[in-house]
Order: C-alpha cells, then structure tokens, then sequence
C-alpha cells in the first residue's frame, strides 16, 4: 500500500509535530510516499535544492503511485488543496482529516465534497481507530 500524506508546509508548519505522528502511524498501513513533510526540520520556507518545477513533478508522480491520500486539512495551505484536486482527479481514495480549534471551520470545498471522506478528531489518539476503518473500508 503506497500511501500520500498531504500536511501543509508554506501555509505554516505549526502542526509539523502531528504530522510526524500521523505519518509514524500511517506506516502500520504501507509506505508513506511523502515523509518528508513531518520532518521537524523542514520549515515554512520548503524544501531546498529543488526547485518548485521539481517539486511539482515529483510530488505529481507520487500522487499517480499511491493507493490512499490522506491529508490533514486543518491548517489551511494551497498546496494540500492541490494536491486533492489532482488525487480527486486520480480517483483516489480520499482521507481529510480535521481538528476543529475554535474559530476555524473546515473549508465547504472540503467538507462538502462528496469523493472525500472527512472526519474530524480532537486529538491523535482517536486517529487510531479511524485509519483501521478506512484502510479496512468501513468509512464512507
């Protein structure tokens, strides 16, 4: 099982943490193809030496080799939007996941999509039985 984490990182890495927990747990399942975006190292600038050409590129390649995406949609970024977009596109099976803090709602484009399965959660203990039902099928 290949799998495309999306987690924003331009759009603020204030959940970079999360995102190296949520990927350590997505291993269980398969082979996490972008790992990279819970590195705590990686900052708001992005990744260096690549250019944004080949970002794209590989990031593309990697959204036509996965099986899943699962994105973490509650910090707002561009690039996870994209990346949706294109997986949508893909026919990909789709995970949005979603803290709702107080004063942020979750994006009606994301919410409202029906191709995506969206749940929200308050802390990442509970992202344990959820990835089981959506790796098992059980979550439309």
């Amino acid at each position: 099982m290949k799998i495309y984490f999306a987690g924003s990182i331009t759009g603020g890495r204030d959940d970079k943490d999360l995102y190296s927990e949520i990927i350590k747990k997505l291993g269980s399942f398969g082979k996490v193809l972008t790992e990279h975006v819970g590195d705590k190292n990686l900052s708001s600038h992005g990744e260096v030496g690549l250019s944004g050409k080949e970002i794209h590129s590989r990031d593309v390649q990697w959204l036509t080799d996965s099986d899943v995406v699962i994105a973490e949609v509650t910090t707002t970024s561009l690039g996870v939007g994209y990346e949706l977009g294109i997986a949508e596109s893909l026919q990909k099976k789709i995970l949005c996941l979603h803290r709702e803090p107080e004063g942020k709602r979750l994006s009606a484009m994301i919410a409202g999509n029906p191709k995506f399965i969206v749940r929200s959660y308050k802390d990442i203990g509970e992202l344990d039985e959820i990835f089981v039902r959506f790796f098992a099928g059980e979550l439309d």
